[in-house]
């Protein structure tokens, strides 16, 4: 396709991410705060590793970077092109991206708040979930290039709507590890097999995601491969709790698994993948879930 596509932020998922837009789009622009990395990814996928400033000439422009914050610091000073859509796959915050969004549609450019689930396997195989929240018409524009890395690819709502999409996703998804991590400790203390258990509970109403997969592949078999970090999963956590208490909910499960992420981040080494805040519980049982 001739419509131009830039990528800005090469970590682990958008490293993998941005190699499947050569196979769609004509010109695809990446740029990573460490350049060398650009210039690699140029080099395996086809793209074109260039500066900032020629990124942003783009005609979308994505971007997958820690914090709501780095995209703040980021937007301030550059010249972006007319009319080009900014699709930001950050798992940021709501109000951050409604900001944002008023912020570049004074220079007509549009944003949407886009964030993705799947992980690094999802982004290696192009199958990601996307959650997009902006305008709707904006959406459909980006939609083909969204398409090229994503299977399921929702608009959720307006500005901001993506975002918090994906922070109470990711809460649930705390909430699910802290349950599995507490029962199958106790499972453990009676002495039952976890590896057989876990084969009943994921054919039962019991499993979900960390039963099926983060269990077996990261925690059970010692591995905990850092592919999301449990530092970004006690931020999103946080960002929900922020949008409970914004809404003036009462939500006592999410605020438990809240504080408990953050407890386990606390204790964990920097970076460690979020399973490993099982080893929290670990440490208080004296009991290894292998």
């Amino acid at each position: 396709m001739k419509t131009t596509v830039a990528f800005i932020g090469l970590g682990a998922m958008g490293y993998r991410m941005a190699a499947h837009l050569p196979k769609h789009f004509d010109t695809v622009y990446v740029w990573n705060r460490n350049f060398a990395k650009a210039k690699q990814h140029a080099t395996e996928f086809g793209t074109q590793a260039v500066e900032l400033d020629q990124a942003v000439q783009a005609d979308i422009i994505f971007s997958c970077l820690p914090t709501s914050q780095d995209i703040d610091d980021l937007i301030q000073d550059l010249k972006i092109k007319n009319g080009a859509i900014w699709v930001d796959c950050t798992s940021g915050v709501p109000d951050a991206a409604r900001r944002q969004s008023e912020y570049l549609l004074k220079n007509n450019i549009h944003f949407l708040d886009a964030p993705v689930s799947g992980q690094t396997i999802g982004a290696e195989n192009a199958t990601l979930t996307f959650m997009v929240g902006g305008s709707a018409e904006a959406f459909q524009i980006a939609l083909p290039a969204m398409q090229a890395m994503g299977k399921l690819i929702k608009h959720v709502g307006d500005s901001g709507a993506g975002f918090a999409v994906k922070a109470v996703n990711n809460m649930m998804m705390a909430v699910h590890l802290c349950a599995a991590a507490e029962g199958f400790t106790t499972l453990k203390a009676h002495g039952v097999d976890l590896n057989e258990a876990l084969d009943c509970i994921n054919a039962s109403s019991g499993k979900s995601g960390v039963t099926e997969t983060a269990l077996p592949q990261r925690i059970l078999n010692r591995s905990f491969p850092l592919t999301f970090a449990l530092p970004l999963l006690a931020k999103d956590t946080g960002i929900a709790i922020d949008l409970v208490r914004d809404a003036r909910l009462s939500a006592p499960i999410l605020g438990l698994t809240q504080s408990l992420i953050t407890t386990a981040n606390s204790l964990s080494e920097p970076d460690s993948d979020f399973s490993t805040a099982v080893k929290m519980y670990e440490s208080w049982s004296k009991i290894t879930l292998d």
